[in-house]
């Protein structure tokens, strides 16, 4: 036969098969059980060690909190091993999450990465910063100025970076800045309108062209043209205003210079969304992606100032390459990649109390285990059974005299009462998913 030979211990053996039951009739499958009672601790060599052959399958799946190297497996049973989601439950969505990811990664928008106080910061903290933000997905370093006066070393900046492999842009209109870091190669200006379109002559970097201040689109057309005249190389951007400001109403100019503009590139901002309002960044930037890759939008500039902010470059890097393969494959942002869904948690699988009633008839010893579901905390061992909503009552209930297996328990069961309280996966001494936050499988 074909398809899959499930490898689990005793303990898990029949939810295993209560959960392929359930999934796609068709799905060939064995279940060989080892002679273990935790299917978790088995490793890959003891596997190895006591499993003779495949079965007939064309595929092992050992249970992903199984530690080791599947390699000894598949050299032992000549065909190759998967490592399964970390709980069983899991296993439908594990499966039907099976999909062609080709080309998942790819991207064509670049992210402009702010380091607002640049001007008050020491040459190796703007390094240092840069590094960070490079690490995070950065495709460009921008260079914070004050609103009035200068920025004295930013020649000097600009120089270290570019040599450091930096792309390089400065948000300043103060003419002395702009010049120094011109002739010292910056790769581009935010930004030109009216104000200091005489001083963009003089330029040879890339510029950022927006509207003049408080005007509508003509005068945003009327600085793309001056600025074609220059010969300048240029991006337009059309300007994204806060939430309850015009955000709204510059979402459609940004939709009419796409229109009119359909070949030339543009440049969004969207730290006047994620940094002024109260709400994590996460969803915001996700969805702005979205937004400017329908847009067609090439640069995205954004900050990590407010604390809720801090990871936004990283977010808009899983975003666009979420974002770039649903639009160019015409398939929802969904079941693609989980990296940005952080608070609450991606579908999962819980065990009803039933299921557990049953495992615990095979539990032979005083460890407990401990289960979660939407509303409450199950905790077992051979001779308890107790389910609850406060730690501290099922704690009591336990009667735990031990001081090293109190702290354990005291530590799971309040991880496993926030796994509750936010809906997310609990599973007893693993890490609880914080997307891309984490060092979560995904």
């Amino acid at each position: 036969m074909a398809g899959y030979l499930f490898v689990t211990g005793r303990l898990a053996s029949e939810a295993l098969r209560a959960t392929l039951e359930k999934m796609n009739p068709d799905f060939e499958h064995e279940v060989e059980v080892m002679s273990i009672s935790v299917a978790a601790l088995m490793s890959t060599r003891w596997i190895a060690h006591h499993l003779t052959d495949a079965r007939g399958c064309d595929r092992v799946m050992i249970p992903g909190l199984c530690q080791g190297d599947t390699e000894v497996i598949q050299e032992r049973v000549g065909v190759p091993v998967d490592r399964g989601p970390k709980d069983l439950k899991d296993l439908p969505l594990f499966f039907g999450r099976e999909r062609d990811l080709e080309g998942y990664g790819d991207y064509r928008m670049k992210i402009i990465a702010e380091i607002p106080d640049a001007y008050r910061m020491s040459s190796s903290e703007i390094l240092a910063r840069a590094e960070y933000f490079r690490n995070s997905g950065a495709d460009v370093v921008d260079l914070g100025c004050p609103v009035e006066g200068d920025f004295p070393s930013v020649a000097g900046v600009v120089a270290e970076l570019k040599e450091r492999g930096f792309t390089v842009s400065l948000d300043t209109f103060n003419p002395e800045t702009i010049l120094s870091a011109d002739d010292a190669g910056v790769d581009m200006l935010l930004s030109v309108n009216s104000q200091n379109m005489e001083l963009a002559a003089k330029l040879h970097c890339k510029v950022a062209v927006i509207p003049d201040f408080d005007r509508d689109l003509n005068s945003l057309e009327n600085n793309i043209s001056r600025v074609k005249e220059i010969g300048l190389p240029y991006v337009i951007d059309p300007v994204l205003k806060p939430i309850n400001f015009g955000f709204t109403e510059s979402i459609s100019r940004f939709r009419e210079v796409r229109l009119n503009h359909p070949e030339e590139e543009m440049l969004m901002g969207s730290g006047n969304l994620t940094e002024l309002i109260d709400a994590d960044s996460t969803g915001i930037n996700a969805l702005i992606a979205g937004v400017a890759t329908e847009l067609g939008i090439d640069y995205l500039l954004t900050t990590e100032v407010i604390s809720w902010a801090r990871g936004a470059v990283r977010e808009l890097d899983l975003a666009r390459k979420l974002m770039h393969y649903s639009n160019e494959r015409s398939v929802l942002p969904k079941h693609i990649d989980c990296g940005l869904i952080t608070i609450k948690d991606p579908p999962h699988e819980n065990y009803e109390e039933e299921e557990l009633h049953l495992m615990q008839k095979r539990v032979k010893d005083r460890n407990f285990r401990i289960f979660t579901d939407d509303e409450f905390i199950y905790v077992f061992n051979h001779e308890q059974f107790v389910r609850g909503d406060d730690p501290e009552e099922i704690f009591s209930d336990l009667r735990v005299k031990d001081s090293a297996h109190a702290f354990y328990l005291g530590r799971e069961l309040q991880k496993a009462a926030l796994a509750v309280e936010l809906g997310k996966k609990y599973i007893q001494e693993g890490k609880l998913n914080w997307g891309y936050l984490s060092e979560y499988d995904r």
